[in-house]
């Protein structure tokens, strides 16, 4: 049977973060949130019969991967994204986040140069510099509407910089991009010059456009693969956050050694029992909520770019590639960034992701979750043109 995507499930009083905690955070404990990336749908229904049938055995002690899930993880990248995974390169963690923070330990010192890439999801700089690590950024440019890498900057950066470290957004968040293969193998040839290792955040590769293919970073080439760390999670493709669990794959033997010592140095050891059931229950049995689910969001899409022409022509939709989340450019309007938050916030009632946390080139934006109930996002549109109206 279809599922409904269109049901509007109340997730307040859930200890949901998106609903629960805006008057902790300064915001009216009633605004409509937008921010955070996670969705308003349930996740598929093999996963919660999964979960109630663990949950019915009514054990839960330490829990550890067995090759059973490794071969639905094995499947599933090869099924979709061509990319072959061995035993040997699956890492646990509670979230990729987290694996970041963790390669970033492992792979260099304190001062060394990490390189990112803005504007981009914020915690890749507060890792950085709560690491003590000196953050180097080179910018994506918005040339015509499309966000593009500036490569001769990128290795200038590099070498300028001794940079030890890249963290590649992949697809890319907030602005959307699917990285093509050509840009792939020339930002891989560039960190193989330099010794550069590669942590490349793919937690949003399912949500890509018609017409367009994620692409591993380490399914590159062989070389590729050898200076990458790969953060995969099913925390986003099933909205399964809360359950924390993302599979980390190292093919390198020595950076997975080192990955593995300070990995073991943070304490954590046995992933998430709930997790590990989620996970596999949804990469074995998912695919096809998902194949819905994309639907669903290109439909989304669709209309926003609609009503937005219609109602607010003065905001510029950078066209996505991917993610379900949507960048806005309201730098039409001449607000500064203060001015513009505030009135989203007071006179939209919505809470919606402030371009500048995304770091240089942020500055009169906004960041939209796409993914809730079309009623849902359309109150939120209608919010926007009614405190923007002329």
């Amino acid at each position: 049977m279809p599922i409904n995507f269109d049901e509007i499930i109340d997730r307040r009083n859930t200890s949901c973060l998106k609903y629960d905690f805006a008057a902790e955070r300064g915001y009216p404990a009633d605004i409509l949130p937008f921010w955070v990336a996670d969705m308003d749908f349930r996740t598929p229904a093999p996963v919660i019969d999964a979960l109630k049938t663990r949950a019915a055995h009514g054990i839960f002690g330490y829990t550890q991967v067995k090759d059973d899930y490794f071969t639905v993880l094995q499947n599933w990248f090869h099924t979709r994204h061509d990319w072959n995974v061995e035993r040997s390169d699956l890492i646990i963690t509670p979230g990729v986040v987290f694996a970041i923070a963790t390669a970033i330990r492992a792979f260099t010192k304190k001062g060394d140069a990490v390189l990112i890439q803005q504007p981009v999801y914020y915690p890749f700089a507060n890792m950085i510099r709560q690491n003590e690590r000196v953050l180097v950024d080179s910018p994506l440019h918005l040339i015509e509407g499309h966000y593009e890498i500036d490569f001769e900057d990128f290795e200038q950066k590099i070498i300028a910089h001794s940079v030890k470290l890249f963290i590649l957004c992949s697809p890319h968040n907030p602005v959307g991009r699917v990285w093509t293969r050509a840009e792939l193998e020339q930002l891989a040839a560039i960190c193989l010059r330099h010794n550069v290792i590669v942590v490349a955040d793919e937690i949003h590769e399912e949500f890509v456009r018609p017409g367009f293919r994620h692409i591993p970073f380490a399914a590159i080439s062989d070389e590729a693969a050898a200076i990458t760390v790969t953060c995969t999670s099913p925390s986003k493709t099933f909205n399964l956050a809360g359950l924390q669990i993302s599979n980390i794959f190292i093919r390198d033997k020595e950076l997975r050694h080192r990955f593995k010592e300070e990995l073991s140095r943070t304490g954590y050891d046995e992933p998430n029992t709930l997790g590990l059931t989620g996970a596999k229950a949804a990469y074995e049995h998912g695919a096809a909520w998902l194949t819905e689910l994309l639907a669903y969001l290109e439909e989304n899409n669709a209309r926003t770019r609609a009503f937005l022409a219609q109602h607010l022509s003065k905001v510029t939709l950078i066209e996505p590639e991917g993610t379900y989340l949507l960048w806005l450019d309201f730098s039409a309007y001449g607000l500064s960034d203060e001015e513009l938050n505030a009135k989203i916030i007071r006179d939209a009632h919505l809470w919606l992701d402030d371009g500048p946390i995304f770091g240089a080139g942020g500055s009169g934006f906004q960041r939209i979750n796409t993914a809730c109930p079309w009623k849902t996002l359309e109150q939120g549109l209608k919010n926007l043109a009614a405190a923007f109206a002329e």
